[in-house]
């Protein structure tokens, strides 16, 4: 038990020691990085690159990099890029929320009729309701769907630090905020309603339906992120020290993570879409 408990702790110890590099080698890194070839990306000239190449912990980067890349996203060769626009009619704004961050949403409608319903999308972690969702909204709206999505705080168009969530139940209120608001437009109130979640949205809609059960008429699921697997989470020991730390320095990047896009995506066309464009 000593023996086993002893490991735990040398792992442990190896982990975070990768996380806390010293400046030297922090130095050679960047230098690394700096050096290493350039990514070559179809329509992406030397100006579009160092948009793309800049930190996206803030907003406006990101608002930027989704601005420049816009036309090059929609001329992707992926079938759901190449949904026609026509017969949708689409609405992007920024709103401030009760905690005063400015979070993005975006509508798709179809445009010479009234909806037959309403879909809500809640996206998965690391991603956007401005990517690949965009082709799978439009085929919604062209079969005569209403639907509207928002990016979370820190998450795509929305303000707050990329990728950060200090509480998943905060998350989950800023998205009943949110929809709660579209369900009462006098268009949508009467029609039924659906929480469409993706990944870690799918525990997203999940939570979001327990705290309105009867606001919804149901919830579609793709993949949800309804439990981890156990073989994916650390000893108790290592989560209990992690939880720690997270409460000490929550926005201190400290462990560091493979690119998951190569677990992610089977294709290495896809692969090379996800991390340039996400």
């Amino acid at each position: 038990m000593v023996r086993r408990k002893d490991g735990i702790l040398k792992c442990f110890r190896n982990f975070l020691r990768l996380g806390f590099l010293s400046k030297g080698r922090r130095e050679k890194k960047k230098k690394k990085r700096i050096m290493a070839p350039p990514v070559r990306i179809a329509g992406v000239d030397q100006e579009l690159r160092r948009i793309l190449e800049a930190n996206m912990d803030e907003v406006p980067n990101r608002r930027r990099a989704r601005e420049a890349f816009k036309d090059i996203q929609l001329g992707i060769d992926h079938i759901l890029f190449k949904t026609p626009s026509d017969g949708v009619k689409t609405n992007e704004s920024f709103e401030v929320n009760s905690r005063g961050l400015e979070v993005f949403s975006k509508s798709w409608l179809p445009k010479t009729t009234r909806p037959k319903a309403m879909v809500y999308y809640c996206h998965g972690y690391g991603d956007t309701c401005t990517f690949f969702f965009e082709g799978l909204a439009r085929k919604l709206a062209l079969s005569g769907y209403g639907v509207f999505a928002m990016d979370y705080p820190g998450f795509g168009m929305s303000e707050g630090l990329h990728g950060y969530i200090p509480s998943f139940d905060r998350l989950v209120d800023n998205v009943v905020e949110l929809y709660s608001k579209f369900k009462e437009d006098p268009d949508f109130s009467t029609l039924p309603s659906f929480l469409f979640g993706q990944s870690m949205g799918g525990a997203v809609a999940l939570k979001v339906h327990l705290k309105q059960p009867n606001e919804w008429s149901g919830a579609v699921l793709v993949a949800p992120m309804c439990k981890i697997a156990d073989d994916m989470v650390p000893p108790p020991i290592v989560t209990k020290v992690l939880i720690g730390v997270a409460k000490i320095l929550p926005k201190r990047k400290l462990v560091p993570q493979k690119d998951l896009a190569e677990a992610a995506f089977r294709e290495t066309k896809k692969r090379e879409q996800v991390c340039h464009f996400t």
